[in-house]
C-alpha cells in the first residue's frame, strides 16, 4: 500500500501534527510520499520523497491551486490513498480532491481494523466500519495516531512548479476566536467531569475537587451534550485543546476526541471504575474507584491541610 500524506503548513511553519500522518502510515505498514506547501528550511523529519510547493507562490491557503498540485503528485505516484489531517485545511481540501479525482472520501478516521477504517457516528456514540474497496481520500482525527518514536531523517525534496491559477477563494489571514466563558488553555490544573459521574448533581463533586486543587472545571462532550456543564468547559476536538501541568479525568472513558484535546498534559490522573477504560492507556496514574466517592474524599483531604 502507498499513501500520499498532505502536510499542513500554518503561520509559516509545518505543524507537529504532521507526524501523526506518518504514524498512520506506520500503522498500515504502508509506503508513503509527502506533499506540502511551505518552506524548505522547515520540513518534517522523515524519509522518502517530499513534494514541495513554495508557500510564497502557492499561499498557505489556496484550495484551487493546492488541489491541482496534489492531483499532479497523485498522477505521478499513483498512491492508494491521499491522507489529510482532520482540520479546517483537510475538511476543505478532501471533498475538493474527491470530486476532482472521482475517489470516495472517508472522514475522521480514528482506527484501522482488518483493512477497514473505523470512524465515529452519532456524535461519537457509535462506531462505523468503512471500506472504500480501492483508492480513496482520508482525513484522520487528531490524536488518534500518535507517533510512538521521534522521527528523524531528511526527505528527498522535489520542488514543484507553481502555476498561476485564479481562485475564487482569497486568503486574508488567521483570526483568533474570542474566548467564551472560561479559558481552559491557560489553566495549570484542570479537573474534568465525564459521563461516569452519573448525573448533573454529581458534577459538583468534581467542581469542589477542582477548587481544592486551585484548578478549573473541565468536561467531556457527553456531559456538555447532556447540559450538565456549559460548553465553554468542554475539552476535546469540539471543545478546547489544553496542556495543563495536571489533568484529572473523573469518570471519563477516554474517547479519541477527548484524548486529542488533553494528550499534551504534563501529568494525567484518571479516576474510573473500569481499569480497562481507554483513558488508562494515557494516564500516568489510574485510580480504580467510584469518582463520586473518591473526588469528595480527596477534596476534603486537600482542604484540611
Amino acid at each position: 500500500m502507498k499513501l500520499l500524506l498532505i502536510a499542513e503548513y500554518k503561520n509559516k511553519k509545518f505543524l507537529e501534527s504532521n507526524y501523526e500522518l506518518i504514524a498512520f502510515a506506520d500503522k498500515l505498514n504502508a509506503d508513503y510520499v509527502m506533499f506540502g506547501v511551505g518552506d524548505e528550511s522547515d520540513l518534517p523529519k522523515c524519509d522518502g520523497k517530499f513534494y514541495l510547493a513554495d508557500s510564497e507562490k502557492a499561499g498557505e491557503y489556496n484550495p484551487s491551486l493546492h488541489k491541482k498540485l496534489i492531483a499532479e503528485v497523485m498522477e505521478k505516484e499513483n498512491a492508494d490513498f491521499i491522507v489529510l489531517p482532520h482540520t479546517s485545511y483537510g475538511w476543505d481540501l478532501a471533498p475538493r480532491l474527491s470530486a476532482e479525482l472521482n475517489l470516495p472520501q472517508v472522514t475522521e478516521v480514528v482506527y484501522v481494523s482488518d483493512s477497514n477504517f473505523i470512524l465515529p457516528a452519532c456524535n461519537g456514540k457509535l462506531w462505523r466500519k468503512v471500506s472504500t474497496g480501492g483508492k480513496g481520500i482520508i482525513t484522520i482525527q487528531g490524536g488518534a495516531f500518535n507517533p510512538e518514536n521521534d522521527y528523524k531523517g531528511a526527505p528527498e525534496v522535489i520542488n514543484l512548479e507553481v502555476p498561476s491559477i485564479e481562485s475564487k477563494v482569497q486568503f486574508e489571514g488567521y483570526e483568533k476566536a474570542e474566548a467564551a466563558g472560561v479559558d481552559l488553555t491557560k489553566a495549570e490544573i484542570i479537573v474534568s467531569a465525564g459521563r461516569g459521574v452519573g448525573k448533573k448533581e454529581n458534577v459538583e463533586n468534581v467542581r469542589k475537587l477542582a477548587e481544592a486543587l486551585g484548578g478549573e472545571l473541565g468536561a467531556s462532550r457527553p456531559v456538555v451534550d447532556s447540559e450538565w456543564v456549559e460548553h465553554s468547559h468542554q475539552v476535546g476536538t469540539t471543545g478546547q485543546t489544553v496542556a495543563p501541568k495536571l489533568y484529572v479525568a473523573c469518570g471519563i472513558s477516554g474517547a479519541i476526541q477527548h484524548l486529542a484535546g488533553m494528550k499534551k498534559s504534563d501529568f494525567i490522573l484518571a479516576v474510573n471504575t473500569d481499569k480497562d477504560a481507554p483513558i488508562a492507556e494515557v494516564a500516568d496514574v489510574l485510580v480504580v474507584a467510584d469518582v463520586n466517592q473518591f473526588a469528595p474524599a480527596l477534596a476534603e483531604k486537600i482542604s484540611s491541610k
